[in-house]
């Protein structure tokens, strides 16, 4: 045997060596492999939308569409467990204490309230997948919106009667509702101009900067709501 067959020999034997001596890689359990799912589907509709196809994720994942399938047999049941993830585990129940604290006034409650809520839920993957299911099968929005409209809503109607010095337990009329909506919607327009249209909020440079436009527009409809329903006016 030459010199250099020997010397290739003992290098190959080497290197085969070192790839034995390597860790092998660890195989994902079912619980971390459907979370690694989930978690990868949550970035996926909020880049793609609710309507995108799943042999896309699936691909993206590293993995068959019919392993896909395994953990969430329809795209549905995979929509679902996004909807929890994204929403429903992002609700806090402390938001309904703050707002039944009869030790705070309805200002300070919803100061407090939208403060945190905008931090909470104002993020890339709610807003746009959000959006997204409102211009596909509304399957996301719709149960959303029925949470604000079962938990939320009456309390915020309430405090603002509790400002305009009434205390009426009548169902809140379609014009309350409207402007509170407006409310509501000019804080989530924050996170649209940010993730929908990739626009800085103004003076993004101060770090209370969306703070004040939050307290600046509870103010602007306390005082609207004041004008218009105050006690003695319909």
């Amino acid at each position: 045997m030459s010199f250099t067959q020997d010397n290739g020999l003992r290098n190959g034997a080497t290197a085969l060596a070192g790839e034995t001596s390597l860790p092998a890689r660890r195989r994902m359990s079912a619980v971390e492999r459907k979370r690694q799912i989930l978690e990868r589907a949550i970035q996926f509709f909020a880049k793609h939308g609710i309507e995108a196809q799943l042999r896309n994720l699936a691909k993206g994942l590293g993995v068959t569409h019919t392993l896909l399938y395994h953990y969430y047999p329809t795209k549905d049941a995979l929509i679902k467990a996004v909807y929890e993830e994204v929403f429903e585990s992002r609700w806090k129940p402390e938001w309904e204490t703050l707002l039944d604290d009869k030790r705070l006034s309805p200002e300070e409650k919803l100061n407090a309230f939208y403060i945190d809520y905008s931090n909470t839920v104002l993020t890339y993957d709610f807003v746009r997948i959000l959006i997204f299911s409102g211009l596909s099968d509304h399957s996301i929005s719709d149960r959303f919106f029925e949470l604000l409209r079962s938990r939320l809503l009456p309390r915020l109607i309430r405090e603002t009667r509790k400002y305009c010095g009434r205390d009426s337990r009548s169902k809140p009329s379609q014009r309350e509702l409207e402007l509170l909506m407006g409310l509501h919607g000019g804080i989530f327009y924050i996170g649209m101009r940010r993730w929908i249209y990739g626009q800085a909020i103004y003076d993004s440079g101060n770090p209370n900067t969306e703070q004040e436009i939050i307290q600046d527009r509870i103010r602007s409809y306390l005082m609207s709501a004041k004008s218009l329903f105050s006690t003695g006016k319909k």
